[in-house]
């Protein structure tokens, strides 16, 4: 009886394993399933180029039910670090919205990737009959393929660098060098660094193209100093027709390699070729930086990146969604984005894909509700601190009303009009609530404050001269 029992009790493990298997394999069925519509939607929204070279190359791997970690390797760690950096968030929300037990992806390159790629190289040179320096890998050419000039939307804040750049990546040689671009973070310089990788590439396909930042240049010269490697750091460098170091303000106090660095930078101008360097602030500005640096990074062309106004940051939303005929945005929402989010136009351009995102996973319609609520935390960053206080004054010396007509009961559109329009504005331009609004338009009640708003973005619509009235004081306030 005993065996009956240990006999049952063995099928029931059976059962329950094999039970196991089948959950498994069904919900590894629909993770791959979901895998192939989330596909479909990337290769609409990133275009068949980019798709192809970054997300197509991505093998799911398996999905850990244990952790709820799902796995993807890519064939080089570049490529995973590509992915990661750039659509991670994307994905991530992908996934969620689909399986709630999907709890992180994982990207990693194939085991082996490196030792391949190495492997490769080195058989080439062999059939070549040329042995290839050291040094060659490291310096590889690792270019964005979005990051063209005819991607790069011009402005009145960033023509000249637009201007310089062209030159210097143009077949005649500039009458400038090096190109010193400088602004704060997120306004272009590493676009135009890229943009001048792939036409200079264009122009001259044989060329030796060296794009690094100046972090990247310190690690890798203080590894071959401790390398004996020296030599050959120094010549790969100096064999370059076009170098590009960005971020160049990380190489300040640090004197071996600046040393190098300026050694490097005599080394190509004496040779003619053509050197681009990028920072966040002017030469001058860089603190600990030697001499005899600043005066080699002075004596071509220090070409400066405005920040972005609002006419730029909207052409760039604008060209954005030209380019993704699907996605349905109104110009309400762009105008919404483009004067709000005004830092810098890298996190513009990240609130739009957020936003795009989200309605293509949720189904939910691109309103300026839903950019306020999914953008809670960019908004209140770049918003400056406007109160309703500064708005009624504003309206009131615009429409040359009393101040107290803000908080009165008069219904006359002469009063009522301008009333309505601050309390928009209010809406538009601080995180106030509409409760809180009524509260400050002589305690009116919410329902009055949404009328309003909904009534001035009507008008708007329709009334040209509304439309103007409103745009004009939005400058006047954000001035």
């Amino acid at each position: 009886m005993a065996e009956d029992a240990k006999i049952a009790g063995g099928g029931i493990s059976e059962v329950q394993t094999a039970t196991e298997k089948l959950t498994d394999a069904i919900r590894q069925s629909d993770i791959e399933n979901s895998w192939q519509s989330i596909c479909s939607g990337l290769r609409r929204d990133l275009g068949v180029q980019i798709f192809g070279q970054w997300i197509k190359p991505m093998q799911l791997v398996q999905f850990d039910t244990a952790t709820g970690a799902l796995h993807f390797e890519l064939p080089s760690e570049f490529a995973a670090n590509w992915v990661r950096d750039r659509y991670a968030d994307r994905l991530a929300l992908a996934w969620q919205s689909r399986h709630a037990e999907v709890l992180e992806v994982v990207y990693t390159a194939k085991a082996g990737a490196a030792r391949i790629a190495q492997v490769k190289q080195n058989h080439s040179a062999e059939m070549s009959g040329q042995n290839a320096p050291a040094m060659v890998d490291k310096f590889r050419l690792d270019l964005d393929p979005r990051m063209t000039f005819a991607e790069f939307i011009p402005g009145n804040s960033n023509v000249l660098a637009l201007n310089a750049a062209e030159r210097m990546a143009a077949a005649e040689k500039p009458l400038f060098c090096p190109l010193y671009l400088q602004s704060s973070t997120g306004q272009g310089k590493t676009h135009l660094m890229h943009a001048i990788g792939h036409a200079y590439r264009a122009e001259f396909p044989n060329a030796r193209i060296i794009y690094m930042s100046a972090e990247r240049f310190m690690i890798e010269f203080v590894s071959a100093m401790r390398k004996n490697e020296a030599m050959e750091f120094k010549g790969n460098l100096r064999e370059a027709d076009l170098l590009m170091i960005d971020d160049i303000q990380f190489i300040v106090g640090k004197n071996s390699t600046q040393e190098e660095f300026l050694h490097t930078v005599d080394a190509l101008i004496s040779q003619g070729k053509r050197i681009v360097v990028a920072a966040d602030r002017p030469p001058q500005a860089l603190d600990g930086v030697d001499q005899r640096l600043l005066s080699r990074l002075s004596m071509g062309l220090v070409a400066d990146i405005q920040s972005a106004g609002l006419e730029l940051r909207r052409d760039i939303l604008k060209h954005r969604l030209e380019t993704m005929p699907h996605q349905q945005v109104s110009d309400d929402v762009v105008e919404f984005l483009a004067r709000t989010i005004s830092r810098n136009l890298r996190e513009l351009e990240g609130g739009l894909n957020k936003l795009l995102a989200y309605s293509q996973l949720t189904g939910r319609d691109i309103t300026r509700e839903l950019a306020e609520e999914q953008l809670s935390d960019i908004l209140s960053a770049c918003r400056r601190r406007i109160t309703i206080d500064e708005i009624q004054r504003t309206v009131c010396e615009y429409y040359r009303l009393e101040r107290n007509e803000m908080s009165s009961k008069r219904r006359a559109r002469a009063v009522a009009r301008p009333r309505q329009v601050a309390m928009y504005l209010a809406k538009v331009m601080t995180p106030r609530s509409y409760p809180e609004i009524g509260r400050k338009f002589g305690g009116r009640d919410h329902s009055t404050v949404i009328h309003a708003v909904k009534l001035v973005e009507q008008l708007r619509g329709e009334d040209s001269e509304m439309d103007n009235d409103v745009r004009m004081l939005l400058r006047q306030l954000e001035s």
